[in-house]
Parts: C-alpha cells; structure tokens; sequence
C-alpha cells in the first residue's frame, strides 16, 4: 500500500569520498595523486581507509597491513589524525545545519539529512544536495557524494553508485524497478554470510528477493528477514533521527606482536587507559560500566565487565578496574593480540556508537 506521506519526503544521504586519505592528501601536496592507506602498515595494522588510487589495486578499509602490500607494494601507510578528521567533520556538520536542523549522523564521514522542509525554503533536493556538495567543496578541499531519495534506505545506496564526487536520484516513480535490478549484496544489511546465504537460495537480484514471502525470509534471516521483504518494494518508514543514542565509547588495539608477558601488557594497557580516559574527558561522557576487550592469538574474544552505581570518572578509578577486570582474565589466554576498553551505560547520550581503533 502506497504512502504518499513517505514518499513525498525528501532525503539526502552525503557520504565524503574516502574521507581519511582525502584529509591527509589535501593537508600533504606530495601524498596527491599516489596510492595511500590511512591506519598501520605492520603485520597486525589496519587499514582504514584508502585513497583512490590505491582503490584501483584492491586494497579498501579494514584490510590487514600485510594483504594491503602484497596488493599494492607502492603503497604509503599514514597515521590516522582522528582529532584532525574530528574538526572537518564539525565542519561539515556545520554546513548542515544551515539547511536542516534533520540531520542523522552515522560516523565521521556521513549523514542522513531530511530537507522536506528547509531552512533555505529549496523545493527540489537535487538542487540543494548540490548547493551541499559545493559548500563543502570550497570550505573544506574535499568531496562527496550525494544520493537523494524518498527514503534512508534507496538514498544511501544511491550516494554509493557514482563515487567519487557523485549525485545520484532516486525518484519514487523509479524506485521498485531500480530496487528490482539491484543485486543484493549492494543492499544495505547484506554481508557476506547473507550474501551466501542468498545465493544457495537463488537470490541474486531483488526480483529474486521478491518471490519469498514475509515469512520465508523472516525464517531464514530472522528480523532483518522482515526489513528485506519490505524495503525490496520500498517501504522504508524509518525517519532521520537528529538525535542517536550512543551506548557506548571505547578504543582498542591490534598488538604488533602477540604479548605473553604480565609486564608487557600492563604497559600497553596503561597507554590504553591514557586514550581512553582522554577521549571520555573530550566527550565529556563517562558511563557506570567499564568493559575490558581481549583477544588472544587464536582470534578467542574475551571480555569482563565491571558496574558501579555512579559515573566512574576517575583515571586512578578507570586503572584499578582495568587491572581488576585483566587479572580476572589472566588465565584465559595464553597471549593477547587486542586490548580494548570501553565504557557503557553512559551519561548523556550521544549521536553514534563509538569505537576508535588504535593503530
């Protein structure tokens, strides 16, 4: 059943064009024009994100430092300077704004905004998606890519299918036949254990998808299931949300070598802590409940938590239950690969889950 409420929303999804390299290639004249990767570059770093040009030989975000040279041996590792990429990002919220107070962000680098209704009274999304991309543009070096549609679900796939610097409309007179042709791994929520589980099942488009019922989907994929069903015939409700809570703030570290002794990881922890206790001070955002990651060298995740009654916002408070929660582990690994810490049951509540990782 059509909703003409919905469908006559107008929704605009601004992802920036591989955020990270295209921050440290703008700040570096000579990282132009060359194959990047932002994150580290040691057998156990990650990447990132990668530039353009280092996108041509395969190498894309979240890929092992070692994969990411076998791909690409030219390849120049960067740092990542989360405090700078922090800036540009309330920069770029800063742009926003002066559109629509509807703004939904997902992380650093993108956001859902509604511009139904709009601060500078433009009916037609097209054209103010490209008044966005253009302030963004001359204010901050960068690109982006739009897309624009009725809903959350069709704008995001659409600001992903003319990368770099794109802008891409989906009418809701275009929607059903577009979401029809699509192939189901670029559906938003489609993995690659989905994506398998899809394929045995002769799914590959979203006219495959379309021949399962409600309930044949909902039985093999559980609620998301249901989501499927539903947003293969573009019947996405969801509003842009201006405000997200976030359930919880944390770092972790991928080790350069797996760490056996006590000492040794008692020094990486405590460095841990420093950025941890930093990045709660600067969201000024503490919680009552306070997790310690591990991983061992089998890849095993274990995790102990700690609650107290009250915001737990002493460093010395934050250390001593660190210690507490890795003494409390000690014989369940044999040697560690990650430490993490994050905090939960937060104080106020923030626009996005975060997790940092350290490289």
């Amino acid at each position: 059943m059509r909703n003409l409420q919905i469908e006559n929303r107008k929704i605009i999804h601004i992802d920036m064009d591989a955020f990270f390299a295209s921050v440290e290639q703008r700040d570096n004249p000579d990282l132009r024009g060359k194959p990047i990767a932002v994150g580290g570059g040691g057998k156990r770093g990650v990447t990132t994100t990668a530039s353009y040009e280092a996108r041509k030989f395969g190498v894309g975000s979240a890929m092992p430092g070692y994969k990411v040279r076998e791909l690409c041996p030219q390849i120049i590792f960067v740092p990542p300077r989360f405090e700078v990429y922090k800036e540009v990002s309330i920069k770029i919220r800063e742009i926003f704004a002066r559109y629509t107070d509807l703004i939904e962000p997902l992380s650093f680098d993108e956001a859902f905004l509604d511009v139904t209704e709009n601060k500078v009274n433009e009916p037609i999304a097209t054209d103010l998606a490209m008044r966005i991309k253009n302030d963004i543009k001359n204010e901050t070096q960068l690109s982006c890519s739009a897309g624009v549609s009725y809903c959350k679900f069709i704008a995001k796939i659409a600001s992903d299918m003319n990368k770099p610097d794109g802008l891409t409309v989906i009418k809701p007179s275009q929607a059903i036949v577009f979401l029809e042709q699509l192939e189901v791994k670029k559906f938003f929520g489609v993995g690659k254990v989905t994506e398998r589980k899809m394929e045995a099942m002769g799914i590959h488009t979203g006219a495959d998808l379309k021949k399962y019922s409600k309930l044949d989907l909902a039985q093999k994929f559980g609620k998301t299931g249901s989501f499927f069903y539903d947003i293969v015939r573009g019947i996405d409700n969801r509003p842009v949300k201006a405000e997200r809570v976030r359930k919880s703030l944390g770092i972790e570290q991928t080790l350069e070598n797996d760490l056996e002794e006590h000492h040794e990881i008692i020094e990486v922890l405590d460095k841990i802590i420093e950025g941890f206790y930093a990045r709660l001070l600067k969201a000024d955002n503490f919680g009552r409940t306070i997790t310690l990651k591990l991983k061992n060298k089998d890849f095993k995740t274990i995790t102990r938590s700690r609650s107290e009654d009250y915001y737990i916002m002493q460093k010395d408070k934050i250390r001593e239950i660190a210690y507490q929660l890795l003494e409390q582990a000690f014989n369940d690994f044999d040697a560690l690969r990650l430490i993490g810490l994050t905090a939960s049951k937060l104080q106020s509540e923030e626009e996005e889950d975060g997790q940092i990782s350290l490289f």
